[in-house]
């Protein structure tokens, strides 16, 4: 049996009459660039989450950036963020000029660790980024209270959370700014790149659509500057379709990861943690095992696929070395680099498919 760690062909044959249809509506509309797609999708996902505002742009990356941008955040300025993410959480803040500043990650819930956030606070600060990782909402309540308290901008990393909730609230929804990705692999993905911002503030809003359109309100007449980075036509056709999917698929990978958590947890192994008064939508399923290489290598062999998320902490990435962090400053992150390992979770997944897997990493642990 060969088990992807993802199957976007199986879920394709799942809408396949519902998105063909959408798809060949774009082609025959012969608007590809924005346009009406993007404005109900941008609609869609605003209702969806609950807020006021939501700009598609050409990726999660560029949501980022874009929304940093949009928060005030200038070079030299001083943005805190988890040393555990995906590199762009990082290296979109450096692409600013402005200095990532990092924290460790709890190490059963792999959120940053708030309770450390405060004490690297200074007079350059100017915002937060808390990570919502592999779909669990970070401690929102503490990240807002602080950011409060000094004055900071909280921009949520929403990229691994579409649909997840924090005391009843869409993460997303909840800081001065969210950030999505609409990265195939997504529990909201397209068949291409996207992103979108999306926020409560009017100021901010409007200074996204202007960012992403070359600085411009009116075309052809910049009044800042800004740059290319429209979401199109047929990745907002193919969103739409999805999101009318996506609590049932959310609702399925929990479940798939709760008869993963029953079985691998009787087995002594650290398996996800979910945190109170949140909901968890398992973009990513992980698992620590202390010989993980070997673990991955046997389940290759098996046909099963598995992935590291992720292989090297931020504050150990070649382009933040010039920050003056060095190994060993981190444990907790440095640890799960080491050691967590993703297993198979995707809505289509078959009980023949969880069985196989479970029954092979017991197999190995044992």
């Amino acid at each position: 049996m060969n088990i992807p760690l993802l199957d976007l062909v199986a879920q394709y044959h799942t809408i396949k009459d519902e998105m063909d249809q959408a798809v060949l509506g774009v082609l025959e509309s012969g608007r590809f660039i924005l346009g009406p797609n993007v404005t109900a999708l941008e609609n869609e996902v605003a209702d969806y989450l609950g807020v006021e505002y939501a700009i598609g742009v050409a990726s999660g990356t560029d949501a980022l950036v874009l929304a940093l941008q949009a928060a005030g955040v200038e070079a030299g300025d001083e943005v805190i963020v988890p040393t555990y993410s995906f590199f762009a959480t990082a290296g979109t803040v450096m692409t600013l000029g402005a200095r990532p500043v990092f924290v460790d990650i709890h190490p059963e819930t792999y959120l940053m660790d708030v309770a450390a956030m405060e004490a690297v606070i200074t007079s350059k600060t100017k915002a937060i980024i808390p990570v919502h990782l592999y779909g669990q909402p970070a401690d929102m309540d503490e990240v807002m209270a602080i950011a409060d308290k000094h004055g900071l901008k909280v921009i949520e990393d929403n990229a691994q959370a579409f649909g997840a909730e924090y005391k009843g609230v869409k993460t997303g929804a909840i800081g001065d700014v969210g950030c999505l990705s609409f990265f195939p692999s997504k529990n909201l993905g397209g068949y291409g790149d996207g992103g979108m911002v999306t926020t409560n503030d009017d100021r901010i809003a409007e200074k996204v659509r202007m960012l992403r359109t070359h600085g411009w309100k009116k075309k052809y007449f910049p009044e800042i500057l800004g740059y290319n980075s429209r979401l199109d036509a047929m990745q907002a056709a193919v969103l739409r379709v999805k999101l009318k999917h996506l609590d049932a698929w959310n609702a399925r990978r929990a479940e798939i990861a709760h008869q993963y958590s029953q079985h691998l947890g009787a087995l002594g192994l650290q398996v996800p943690v979910e945190a109170p008064d949140r909901t968890h939508v398992y973009h990513l399923y992980m698992v620590a095992f202390e010989e993980r290489d070997e673990v991955q290598q046997r389940l290759k062999d098996a046909g099963i696929a598995s992935e590291v998320y992720y292989p090297q902490p931020l504050h150990l990435a070649e382009p933040c070395r010039a920050l003056g962090t060095k190994e060993g400053q981190f444990p907790v992150s440095e640890k799960c680099s080491s050691t967590l390992l993703a297993l198979p979770v995707y809505p289509e997944m078959t009980g023949a498919q969880i069985e196989e897997i479970l029954a092979r990493v017991e197999e190995i642990v044992k």
